[in-house]
């Protein structure tokens, strides 16, 4: 056996070590929790933020840089000025936040952030992590959600926790394991000339009293490892020497030695589980990206909805209370013509000035609340606010908050059973679920002692020219005398080094591996306890914005029917007044209590439409809803549904 061995000793190391490495493909197997529809759909990264990949040989060596932000507002806000106004609707707002908005660009980023991770654990790196957090940077319309105290959150008051994959959770154990290798190939290099002049105290070993040495190196090394717990690499030593010693009989003397050695883990290290755990981790947290900016859509567009609604309400406010000016303003001068006719007391036109000084006061208020929700909306479906024009430019909506449609009622249990499938957040658990799972197997192999099957091969080759000098007897080789032949000596087995072996280590306790391992136990089941209160908060969200949607709905029609009293109480109070059985103040009084509950009817209404929006948020149907594609939002171009802004309502 050993005679055979001598023969290819080579072949039978390499394959041994691939026996036992493949056999670790089956080894570490993990079988993921099944994860939520949502998480299965994979996004594209937009073009422009592609790494950029090139097969040049010098490209691996060249940065890459990233274009600058554009920060020009896109051609569809342009399209909706007319008569120096931005007339824009629900739909147009939406669009405009999904190409403008800049807490949507920033998130964008996280996506291509995402892909440098894929490409560092495909070379056997660690995993930077990504950022699952939502950006809200936009101020007004503060996103809904169970006990956030937004209009129309409905009853309640437990603070709901913050979104993302692990949010609250340690995660110190995540990716952590037995090292891991670098997969890229890398080859390490060394060439050189040495000059050596050793003076001597005799001259019996060489024959000179002063020894000058001339040396030239030329030594290359190759690396690499494979998930499979194996690693190979192959060494060429070459060098050329003169000297002026009279006892050396090669001059110059040329030496070639390689040296190709294996190593397989076959207990800590040992498979795929281990040493591809990196990138495992790395292509789920790519998906929790993506889901993440999914999130950050679905957050977005809530607020731009509640930033609409609240222009809306703002603005048919403003038109609410400068009609009640107005008519103080007209009852004012009537009132002053009758008492130049001494037909009314002088108490009446006090008592009219007052009401025109305070409605002034409310339309002052409504003017400047109006500008304040121009502003809002200005700033969060533009990149810029640059321009002085657009700025200042007054902004319509065109859409109404008052409620049209039949209500269609839909199970309670219906609409959770919608949100446990749709919520980003717990499709995110799910793969943070399946992350830790990845992570305590490879601490449990972690536990176990290093042990390794290594062996090399490596041959010795040597060639020279007989020195002239010689002195030591006669002076003949059969040695090639060029660089050649000193490497066909190496490699022809002439001269063979082989080896094959064991490398053992057992660290005693090991306490460090010990409480990692636990300390991952720990961490995992701590983790699915903070996904089951993650449903339970759904299912609280769910029901919340349901009863919140179905008050503001009785409190829409409350408002409708208060509004019709008092038309009917103040059309009967003009009436008398033309008449003359009624006086200016009772009218004046009608008017305001007319206008107050206008009001109501708007803040109602408004209530109503941001409950609704709210109510698609903790189903996880806004996006359906609005007919938004999550790809259209990343490529920056919003091609929204034609059922998109206010429609009847049914769930």
């Amino acid at each position: 056996m050993m005679e055979r061995l001598s023969r290819s000793p080579l072949v039978a190391v390499t394959l041994c070590m691939l026996l036992v490495g493949g056999q670790a493909q089956t080894a570490s197997q993990i079988n993921p929790a099944q994860v939520t529809a949502s998480a299965q759909a994979n996004i594209k990264t937009p073009s422009q933020l592609v790494m950029p990949h090139t097969w040049e040989p010098f490209g691996a060596y060249r940065s890459s840089t990233v274009p600058e932000p554009n920060l020009t507002n896109s051609q569809r806000l342009n399209t909706l000025i007319r008569d120096g106004k931005l007339y824009i609707s629900l739909r147009e707002a939406i669009a405009l936040a999904i190409e403008n908005n800049l807490d949507v660009a920033i998130a964008r980023y996280n996506l291509p952030i995402a892909d440098t991770d894929l490409l560092r654990t495909k070379a056997g790196g660690s995993f930077r992590g990504v950022n699952t957090g939502v950006v809200q940077g936009t101020p007004g319309g503060g996103v809904g959600g169970f006990g956030t105290g937004a209009p129309g959150a409905g009853a309640g008051g437990t603070t709901g926790g913050a979104g993302g994959a692990g949010a609250g959770l340690v995660q110190s154990t995540l990716g952590i394991g037995t090292p891991v290798q670098s997969y890229d190939p890398s080859i390490f290099g060394n060439m050189g000339i040495e000059h050596l002049t050793t003076p001597l105290s005799n001259i019996q070993i060489y024959g000179v009293p002063s020894l000058q040495q001339n040396t030239g190196i030329f030594n290359i090394t190759y690396q690499q490892a494979f998930p499979t717990g194996t690693s190979v690499s192959f060494e060429s030593n070459n060098n050329r020497q003169t000297t002026n010693s009279v006892f050396t009989s090669l001059v110059p003397s040329l030496g070639s030695y390689y040296r190709v050695t294996i190593q397989q883990q076959l207990l800590a290290g040992f498979g795929l589980g281990p040493n591809l755990r990196f990138l495992r981790i790395a292509k789920n947290n790519k998906k929790i990206s993506d889901i993440s900016f999914k999130d950050q859509l679905i957050a977005t567009i809530t607020q731009i909805s509640n930033i609409y609604w609240d222009l809306v309400s703002a603005y048919e406010q403003e038109r609410v209370t400068e009609q009640s000016y107005g008519f103080a303003q007209t009852n004012l001068s009537n009132t002053q013509k009758q008492l130049e006719l001494e037909a009314v007391p002088a108490m009446d036109v006090m008592r009219a000035e007052a009401e025109v000084s305070r409605r002034d006061q409310d339309l002052l208020i409504a003017k400047t609340n109006l500008q304040l929700q121009e502003s809002l909306m200005k700033n969060s479906i533009t990149k810029n606010l640059d321009d002085p024009v657009l700025e200042s430019m007054p902004v319509v909506p065109t859409d109404t908050s008052e409620v049209t449609g039949a209500f269609t009622e839909q199970p309670v249990e219906d609409l959770i059973k919608e949100a446990l499938q749709g919520r980003p957040e717990l499709a995110e658990s799910d793969i943070d679920l399946v992350n830790r799972q990845i992570s305590r197997q490879a601490a449990k192999n972690a536990l176990l002692p290093t042990l390794s099957a290594v062996g090399f091969y490596g041959g010795t080759g040597l060639a020279g020219e007989l020195n002239p000098n010689y002195q030591g007897g006669p002076n003949a080789s059969a040695l090639p005398t060029n660089f050649w032949g000193a490497f066909e000596n190496a490699y022809n087995n002439t001269s063979p080094d082989y080896f094959i072996g064991m490398n053992l280590n057992i660290p005693i306790r090991n306490r460090v591996a010990k409480a990692d391992q636990y300390r991952s136990e720990l961490e995992y089941r701590q983790a699915e306890l903070r996904q089951q209160q993650l449903k339970k908060q759904i299912r609280i969200e769910v029901r919340n914005a349901l009863y919140a949607f179905e008050q503001s709905r009785a409190r829409v029609e409350a408002a409708r029917k208060a509004r019709e009293l008092a038309q009917k109480t103040f059309a009967i109070m003009q009436k008398e007044q033309d008449l003359g059985a009624g006086s200016s103040f009772q009218t004046l009084t009608a008017q305001r209590d007319l206008a107050v509950a206008e009001l109501d009817l708007v803040t109602a209404n408004t209530a109503y439409q941001k409950s609704r929006v709210e109510l698609q948020r903790a189903t996880g149907t806004t996006l359906a809803d609005n007919g938004i594609q999550v790809q259209d939002a990343v490529d920056g171009i919003a091609s929204p549904g034609e059922h998109v802004g206010p429609s009847s309502d049914t769930k």
